[in-house]
Parts: structure tokens; C-alpha cells; sequence
């Protein structure tokens, strides 16, 4: 009998339950799992005891060495439950002395609430002073997508690595890298490559090294992938980024030299263009916009005029007046000089529409309107001698028109006028 009890204390040691003055402790699993975001409960039994003042949770400290956190507390006395500061308005207990339950319940778990949680029963009674347990929280967060990156150089012969982290997950991702060729069929992995923790080792590498390489990070709730293009170029190929901003700078001045030349080449042509018109363009001269060939019926005009005056003039004109003859030679010489001006204005014309393409004639016009208005005013002045030369051809034919020489010649055969003086002959 006197072993009995050795037995009944090892046998309650090895079923992980407490034993003080009759009281046990109990959390029914020591760990349990939820989802970030979710509500966490963690159940606790014991039993009732009317002696029982206090029942107490509190958990596992950040720092390991300092003192547990106080979460909630349950005061038999006043049937009070005390939340503390730091889980005020997330924490609350459930307790019921009679059945010997409670119930810690936290809202909105997130990843900071994983760690150990203590539930502690205090007795008035009891010798020990405390009774407790323990269970551990995990809270579940999905792992984020990762990023891929590419450690070294894409070279020929070269030794590179492909990393691939995520930033949050709980329990912490594992990592795993598969690799497609250039046509995004699977392959396995190069025979020396090693996959440690993310971080994919590649050596020596050459062209059948280039393709695509994913990375899936995984956890309890969920997987995500990233992905890489992995292209090796021979060393020459490979610009370091000093040759690449060389090569860049070098461009960018030749650009800037060539502009200087086309900037250069233009205003020479300019003032080229500017001599051009000034030698070409003789006093009086004019530009217009019209066509030519226009102009050049309408100074036909005066020309048919004046062809229509000399028919007429001819049909009174005695075939021995010489003087006329010459006015109209004189007129011819005329005509045959403004043959030699319509030559050159077609000239200049021709010169006008090379000038048209550049749009710097409109800037100029102005001036060459002025211009065509002094030669307008000579124009005026030129057909006012023009009709002063016709009314003096005009006085001239009259003058010496057929009917008053005619007269002049009647008169001869009329015999002489007698003076009124003249003695009478003597009759015989």
C-alpha cells in the first residue's frame, strides 16, 4: 500500500496534468492554428473548486528574459473580468467556475499574436499558490508575392545566382525554382545548380543556361509564383555601363555637331537667297502673285489697241508722210523693248516661284509691294505720255489731211484776184 501513491503521482506526471490539493490545469492542445484576420480561442479546463479567487491569462514576452504579458483576469470575489491595456478591446474571457471552464477569446488575430499563452488558476487553499498551463498560437499569414532578381553577370563561363524573397508569410515560406528552356518548355535544372532557402546557384554558364526560371514560395495557406529571363550573352556583347553611357555621350554629340552644320548650311543658303533677290530684282521690277501667262495677256492688251489706232490712222494717212512713219518706228523700237521686259519679268517670275518654297518670301512680299507700287506710278506716268504722243499723231494727221490739200491745189486753177486798186484798161 505504501507504493501506491509513487505509482498514482507517476502515472498523473506522465499524463501531463497538475496536481495540487485536488486541483488540475489543463489546455486540451499545445498549438493551435487560424488565419490572419480570424478569431483565436484557446479553451482551458479545471477543476471547480470554491476556493478558487483568480484566474489569470497572460503570454509569452517579445523579449525572452522579461516578464510575461498580462492579457485578462477573471476575479471570483466580484465576478469581474479585468482586460488590461494592451488588449483592451481585442481580448475577453469566457468562465464558468461551476464546470470549470474559460476561454480566451482574441479578435482580428494578427502575426504578432503568435507566441505561448499561459492560462493560471489561483486557490486561496492551495499550499502551491498557482496552478497553469500552456498552448502555443500560430497565426497564419499567406506568403506575399515574391521578388526574383539576378545576382552577377549573364556571361559565358560565369558563376550567377537567382534569389527570390517574400516579404511576409507564416509559417515562413519554402522556396522552390523550376526552369523552362527558350520556348517555355519545362527542363530540369543544370546538373551542378543547387536550390538552398530561395537562392538558386548557377555555374558556369553558357547559352543552354538562357530561358526562364519561376519561383514558388508556399506555405500552409497558399502559393505564389515570380518568374525570371535569364539571357547569357558572350563577354563582348556584355556593355558595362561605363561603355553604354559612353557610347551614349558619343551620340549625343554627333548629334549636336550635325545640327550645328545643318544651322550653318542654312543661313548661308539664306543670305545667299538674300543676294540673289537683291542683284535679281532690277529698279521698277515687280512680283506678283499672279500667273504670268495672266500678265501677259493683259499688257497684249495695249499692244492690240495700238495695232487698231495705226490700221485706222493708215486709212487717212497720205502715203508721203514721212514724219508719221517715223513716230511709228519709233513706236516698233518700243514695242520691241517691252518684248525684251516681258523676257525678263518671265525671268524673274521663273526665279519667284524657286523663291516661293521658302517661307521667308512672305516676310519680303511687303517690301516688293512697295516696290510694285512706285512702278505702278510710272506705269500711270508712262500712259499719260502714251496718250499725249496720241493726241499729237492725231493733230498731225489732221493736218495734213487729203481734203485740205486738195483745196490748196482747186485754188490754182481759179484765176488771180484783181486787186481793188488796180487801174482799169483804157478803152480804144
Amino acid at each position: 500500500m505504501a507504493g501506491t501513491p509513487g505509482i498514482f503521482g507517476i502515472c498523473l506526471l506522465f499524463a501531463g496534468v497538475h496536481v495540487t490539493s485536488g486541483i488540475t490545469v489543463n489546455i486540451p492542445d499545445k498549438e493551435y492554428k487560424i488565419a490572419r484576420g480570424e478569431i483565436a480561442m484557446i479553451p482551458c479546463t479545471f477543476t471547480p473548486s470554491a476556493t478558487i479567487t483568480t484566474i489569470t491569462w497572460t503570454a509569452e514576452a517579445d523579449v525572452p528574459g522579461e516578464p510575461e504579458i498580462e492579457i485578462a483576469s477573471f476575479f471570483s470575489l466580484s465576478n469581474k473580468i479585468t482586460v488590461y491595456k494592451k488588449y483592451k478591446g481585442r481580448a475577453n474571457l469566457d468562465v464558468d467556475l461551476k464546470a470549470g471552464t474559460t476561454k480566451l477569446k482574441l479578435q482580428s488575430a494578427t502575426s504578432a499574436d503568435t507566441r505561448v499563452y499561459n492560462c493560471k488558476v489561483q486557490d486561496s487553499e492551495d499550499e502551491e499558490g498557482s496552478l497553469s498551463d500552456t498552448a502555443k498560437l500560430v497565426v497564419l499569414v499567406a506568403p506575399s508575392i515574391p521578388i526574383c532578381n539576378v545576382v552577377g553577370k549573364a556571361e559565358y563561363f560565369q558563376n550567377i545566382e537567382l534569389t527570390c524573397n517574400s516579404a511576409e508569410g507564416t509559417p515562413t515560406p519554402t522556396y522552390k525554382w523550376q526552369s523552362h528552356n527558350v520556348n517555355n518548355i519545362p527542363r530540369p535544372l543544370p546538373p551542378k545548380a543547387t536550390d538552398k532557402n530561395g537562392v538558386l546557384s548557377l555555374f558556369n554558364i553558357s547559352i543552354d543556361t538562357s530561358g526562364y526560371y519561376v519561383c514558388t514560395s508556399a506555405n500552409e495557406i497558399r502559393s505564389v509564383t515570380c518568374n525570371v529571363t535569364l539571357a547569357v550573352m558572350p563577354p563582348s556583347m556584355a556593355l558595362s555601363t561605363a561603355a553604354t553611357a559612353g557610347i551614349i555621350a558619343v551620340g549625343a554629340g554627333a548629334l549636336l555637331l550635325l545640327g550645328i552644320v545643318i544651322f550653318c548650311c542654312c543661313c548661308r543658303r539664306r543670305r545667299e537667297k538674300d543676294e540673289e533677290y537683291s542683284m535679281g530684282t532690277p529698279e521698277g521690277g515687280e512680283f506678283t502673285d499672279k500667273d504670268p501667262e495672266g500678265r501677259e495677256d493683259h499688257h497684249d492688251e495695249p499692244v492690240k489697241y495700238e495695232e487698231e489706232r495705226r490700221v485706222k490712222s493708215a486709212d487717212r494717212r497720205d502715203p508721203q508722210d514721212d514724219r508719221s512713219e517715223r513716230s511709228y518706228d519709233r513706236r516698233s523700237d518700243y514695242d520691241d523693248r517691252r518684248d525684251q521686259y516681258a523676257d525678263r519679268r518671265d525671268d524673274r517670275s521663273d526665279r519667284r516661284e524657286r523663291y516661293d518654297r521658302d517661307d521667308r518670301y512672305d516676310d519680303r512680299r511687303d517690301r516688293y509691294d512697295d516696290r510694285r507700287d512706285r512702278y505702278d506710278d510710272r506705269r500711270d506716268q508712262y500712259d499719260d505720255r502714251r496718250d499725249r504722243y496720241d493726241d499729237r499723231r492725231d493733230r498731225y494727221d489732221d493736218r495734213y489731211d487729203s481734203d485740205r490739200y486738195s483745196d490748196r491745189y482747186d485754188s490754182r486753177d481759179r484765176p488771180p484776184s484783181v486787186p481793188p486798186n488796180k487801174p482799169k484798161e483804157p478803152r480804144n
